[in-house]
């Protein structure tokens, strides 16, 4: 039998399709005003300080960036009390994510995660053509019982989004400490932590780095408080074990020198920080009071979007469609197994109140 050029398994994924640009919707629809309430983004754009680090580095595009991006891995060792080594930087937190595919798993081993979780993690586990098991969301949220319940002797890798995209839902300190117990040495288990800076300091949140677990690999990113999605930022903590055997692995030249520039400057804008956290606090309540005004239940969110299960996916779709036509782009969700779902991000007050408008009309 001949050998097919392209694996079974690759011309069956279904590839990652982000929200449509604002570009494409004018284009498309006619219409001159677009607000795009689909993607998670940080709507008051990237920190000042951000930018003028960018700039101050173009002058180096000639260069290749400096193999382990040090100077930012050293900063963020420095505000989160760890050492370098324990810290790694990329192009995105998804570049790390196929980076620990690519580090530690081997042709017979299985990865485990939830149903309704980042569509992203399916797709890179797929691309493996291993093993992908997942167990339900009970009420949206992950069933961490159930997914301890689910590792076998196969399970590699264990993905947890906390909080959970699409769904804003955390688990608890409590739950996660109980997880680990039943989590075998052999398991390493990815906590993708992208949306911490949202999450209310009062929740009974794990935060990752209070743990010191050597098989836990944490995620974070610059895309979503800091607004650096477009220069494709990501970073990562673990056991110094662990992240000298990515850094073996990861492409040597990235992040870029302007994106690590960035990286730098943002975090050394505190101010802008709080500004955008200040922006989602007081957006949360307003969007989810809209929301209610129209009789539909949204999920209580931990991140700087909320979703709402609607009474089936062809709601769903036609409410989607009926803002995209008037120039508000949301998020369907039928790609993240939730078709009858849908999510909406927080925007400045102006795009916020053009999108409860045309949520009154339909």
């Amino acid at each position: 039998m001949k050998r097919p050029l392209v694996p079974d398994y690759i011309e069956k994924l279904i590839p990652y399709k982000p929200g449509k640009p604002i570009e494409e919707v004018k284009s498309e629809l006619g219409l001159e005003t677009v607000y795009k309430l689909a993607s998670n983004e940080n709507p008051l754009g990237p920190s000042p300080l951000a930018v003028k680090a960018l700039q101050d580095s173009l002058a180096e595009l000639h260069r290749y960036p400096a193999i382990g991006t040090v100077p930012l891995r050293q900063e963020l060792a420095r505000r989160f009390h760890l050492d370098k080594e324990n810290v790694i930087a990329a192009s995105g937190s998804e570049s790390i994510l196929a980076n620990i595919l690519r580090t530690f798993l081997e042709h017979d081993d299985e990865v485990l995660t939830s149903e309704g979780t980042f569509v992203g993690f399916y797709v890179l586990a797929n691309s493996r053509g291993l093993g992908l098991k997942t167990v339900p969301l009970k009420d949206y949220h992950f069933d961490l019982d159930a997914l301890a319940a689910a590792i076998g002797p196969r399970t590699r890798i264990v993905y947890l989004a906390n909080p959970n995209n699409p769904t804003g839902t955390i688990f608890t300190r409590a739950e996660f400490d109980r997880f680990m117990e039943s989590v075998p040495e052999h398991t390493l288990i990815i906590l993708d932590e992208a949306y911490i800076e949202f999450v209310d300091p009062e929740a009974s949140y794990p935060d990752s780095l209070l743990y010191r677990y050597d098989n836990v690999l944490t995620l974070r990113t610059f895309s979503k408080a800091y607004g650096l999605g477009g220069l494709r930022i990501g970073y990562g903590f673990a056991a110094e074990a662990l992240i000298h055997n990515l850094l073996k692995v990861k492409l040597p030249f990235e992040p870029s020198i302007p994106a690590a520039a960035a990286g730098l400057g943002a975090l050394a804008d505190t101010g802008f920080l709080q500004k955008y956290l200040r922006l989602v606090r007081q957006e949360k309540p307003r969007m989810a009071e809209a929301f209610a005004a129209k009789g539909w239940r949204t999920l209580p969110s931990q991140a700087n979007f909320l979703m709402c299960p609607m009474e089936s996916s062809e709601r769903a779709a036609d409410f989607t469609q009926h803002c995209l036509e008037r120039g508000v782009i949301i998020r369907p969700l039928p790609a993240f197994g939730l078709p009858h779902c849908i999510r909406v991000t927080f925007g400045l007050p102006e795009e916020n109140e053009a999108f409860f408008r045309i949520m009154r009309e339909y």
